[in-house]
């Protein structure tokens, strides 16, 4: 860094900032070892945006938002973040944005914040400059936080600074227009598959050990072969940002693993980043591309790390309090809590919208991502009273930025709060997470009854959630399971949850996994009991491959990964989490030659691919073939009356649809038995058709030759059995 200014073009004021002498804030010498306060660091105001730390190719601009600031300071550490150099104080202020610009300073510069101002918890402020902060638009960390008393204690002077992380600058990546081009696959093509960057390639044998359980990984061509071999289109990576273990799981020896906890929204978290630079990230998601793979990242916008009153003083909790969480009315000390985690974000404040907008323009940008997935996205649009709220400034801001509106945008449309869920509420483009789906599939699939009705709704596309404002099927991200709850292959063993090793006394975790084990609880020996198992996870992976709307695949369930009953494995990050690729020698285990079938068929057949909701009713030329016919398995039409039968189980769908060639349609007729019993089901005979082949079977590892069935005739469908055929055509 130079020990005097340069002239800088529009820069009016010259400022020599203050460095504090204090003991902390020196120099090492180069010399004899000794420590010196550094020399006169020289500030000019530089610019109020863009908010964060930005290197121009000559110095770094400084900006930061506090609306109840007096004063904010620029600290400055050496390489390892272990010394303080300086406190610079910001020299401008233009509204409630600091800034200034240090000539000299580059991509590599350790820095951290410190604000001055009230500490009046009453009023909602928490100034406290002993507190070193970080930077909310940092790109990159340093170091990880000691949870030590100096770090928690908001009144007293202990200083904070060699117990967190501190901030890096970094230079701007590569522009997008330099880069591979995004694969634009539309939704009614795309299949998601939701997984965690760690847990994922850990154990993979086929991935050099210094890559696995990192970014890089997900770059290597075995993974992209298997993503590609099933049909995956789009990855959806869990919370890639920088993210904290809690308290209290590290007092029990385990740590957060989903990463659920955020700190830093741009930063990505150190320990994914096999290089410990953004570049992996971006040069990752390019040679997804180049394989026309998208990938979406699951963003956590609706509270940080920082916990409730009582926990630690990090980066928003010390900047401006009162301006970035949400307050209990009449109780300013206490926080909203509507997020589960301590605290809540305020989504109608301009400056937590232009920290949520600058996180997805970095994301978007200059990481190069295809989307987001929001998390308990219901409570970035609810207004002052909880009351969701569609044209909410978030959906606003996004909507109004020609480089975020056209992404992939999916919402978690319901949080832990009182308010609930706001399924099928969000407005365009915004797609939903439906767990509807999710619930009527499993209770289907389970034998419940009075389940036949929410099943046909589902396998059709939910118009009943979706129906309406000009909505098709694909708002709905269909999905039986995800990283929240069990695991498909837990789903056919386990009845209950088994989350001790979540030290929480197995209080954590929905006690609703609409579950069951067929008799015996977890692992077995049994072969038939194994057998059925496998064939009721590959009837459901074909009822989500057949259903419209966009389906979503759990990373490992093609290999019948467990979790041992555990339905809530946040804090797990060990082999009970991890993807087990040892599954790939187990026959009864591996499924990936039934799903790539499930999903291969999906994608030559139009019908589950269709972004329309069934009409009931045929085209005129063809007055008795409705594009959707229900049977019982008899080969009766279901009568209205007996969607709700709670003694019919068995379910036949018929659907056709018509093409240019109307003398020609495309028809499927799927047989769904959840019964504990053979059902016999009587294929139709619709004009034209004279009998029926085989082309999907659940009880089937892989259909290596068609069974063909005169129509008419009554073909029988295992216990926990799916089939599906198409009309047989003739040599």
């Amino acid at each position: 860094m130079p020990r005097s200014p340069k002239k800088i073009p529009g820069v009016l004021t010259t400022i020599k900032c203050p460095v504090v002498p204090a003991a902390t804030v020196a120099w090492p010498s180069q010399s004899n070892g000794k420590r010196m306060i550094g020399p006169p660091f020289t500030l000019t105001t530089g610019e109020a945006q863009p908010l964060g730390a930005h290197w121009d190719g000559r110095g770094v601009n400084m900006a930061v938002f506090s609306r109840h600031a007096t004063r904010v300071e620029w600290c400055l550490f050496d390489e390892t973040g272990e010394h303080e150099l300086a406190r610079l104080v910001l020299p401008a202020r233009d509204g409630d944005i600091w800034h200034g610009y240090l000539e000299g300073a580059s991509p590599g510069c350790v820095y951290g914040l410190r604000a001055f101002g009230p500490y009046a918890p009453h009023e909602g402020h928490r100034f406290n400059p002993h507190k070193l902060l970080i930077d909310p638009h940092a790109r990159a960390l340093l170091g990880h936080v000691t949870w030590n008393a100096a770090v928690f204690a908001c009144a007293n002077d202990q200083d904070s600074a060699a117990f967190v992380p501190k901030c890096i600058v970094v230079a701007s990546l590569p522009p997008l227009s330099q880069r591979p081009p995004r694969p634009g696959t539309p939704w009614r093509d795309t299949v998601l598959y939701e997984l965690h960057v760690k847990g994922y390639s850990h154990s993979h044998p086929d991935i050099p050990e210094s890559l696995r359980g990192t970014v890089a990984a997900l770059g290597e061509h075995c993974l992209i072969d298997h993503w590609k071999a099933l049909g995956v289109t789009t990855i959806e990576l869990m919370p890639m940002a920088s993210f904290l273990d809690e308290t209290d799981l590290v007092r029990h020896g385990l740590s957060d693993y989903w990463g659920y906890n955020p700190i830093a929204p741009l930063a990505i978290h150190a320990p994914y980043l096999s290089s410990g630079q953004a570049r992996e990230m971006a040069d990752t998601v390019d040679r997804l591309h180049e394989a026309e793979i998208e990938v979406i990242v699951d963003i956590v916008l609706n509270h940080t790390a920082e916990g409730g009153a009582d926990g630690p003083t990090l980066s928003l909790r010390g900047l401006d309090n009162a301006t970035y969480y949400q307050l209990q009315t009449g109780n300013a000390q206490e926080y909203v809590d509507d997020s589960g985690c301590g605290n809540t974000l305020d989504p109608n404040e301009p400056a937590v919208i232009a920290l949520f907008h600058a996180a997805l323009r970095y994301w978007a940008c200059e990481i190069g991502v295809d989307g987001f997935r929001f998390d308990l996205a219901t409570l970035l649009s609810r207004t002052e009273t909880g009351s969701f709220d569609a044209d909410a400034p978030l959906w606003r801001t996004i909507a109004a930025d020609p480089d975020l509106r056209d992404l992939k945008l999916i919402a978690e449309p319901w949080d832990p709060s009182r308010h609930g869920s706001a399924l099928g509420a969000f407005p365009a483009p915004v797609r939903e997470w439906n767990g509807r789906y999710r619930d009527d599939v499993r209770r289907f699939w389970r034998g419940d009854a009075s389940t036949r009705g929410g099943m046909a709704t589902r396998l059709a596309g939910s118009s009943d959630i979706f129906g309406h404002g000009g909505r098709t099927p694909s708002f709905g991200i269909n999905f039986i399971t995800c990283h929240d709850g069990f695991t498909l292959a837990d789903l056919t063993a386990y009845a209950t949850k088994h989350n001790e090793a979540n030290a929480y006394g197995n209080r954590d975790g929905t006690d609703c996994d609409w579950s069951a084990n067929g008799g015996e609880e977890g692992d077995t020996d049994h072969r038939d009991l194994l057998v059925r198992r496998r064939r009721l996870r590959c009837a459901m992976l074909a009822t989500l491959a057949l259903s419209r709307g966009v389906p979503m695949l759990l990373a490992g369930d093609e290999l019948s990964r467990t979790q041992r009953g555990n339905n809530n494995a946040f804090c797990q990050d060990n082999a009970l989490s991890w993807v087990d690729w040892t599954a790939r020698d187990d026959p009864l285990r591996d499924l990936r030659a039934f799903v790539t079938q499930a999903f291969a068929w999906r994608r030559q057949w139009r019908s589950p691919r269709m972004d329309a909701f069934f009409s009931g009713t045929a085209p005129s030329a063809h007055p008795d073939d409705k594009d959707i016919r229900w049977f019982e398995p008899s080969g009766t039409e279901v009568e209205s009356t007996r969607w709700d039968d709670a003694g019919k189980l068995g379910l036949g769908a018929l659907m056709t649809l018509h093409g240019p060639a109307a003398w020609d349609p495309e028809r499927l007729f799927l047989a769904f038995n959840p019964t504990d019993a053979i059902l016999s089901f009587r294929l139709p005979a619709p004009d034209g058709v004279q009998s029926w082949c085989t082309v999907l079977d659940a009880d089937s590892v892989q259909q290596e030759s068609a069974s063909v069935h005169l129509a008419g005739a009554d073909v029988c469908v295992p216990s926990g059995g799916l089939l599906v055929w198409v009309p047989h055509r003739l040599p």
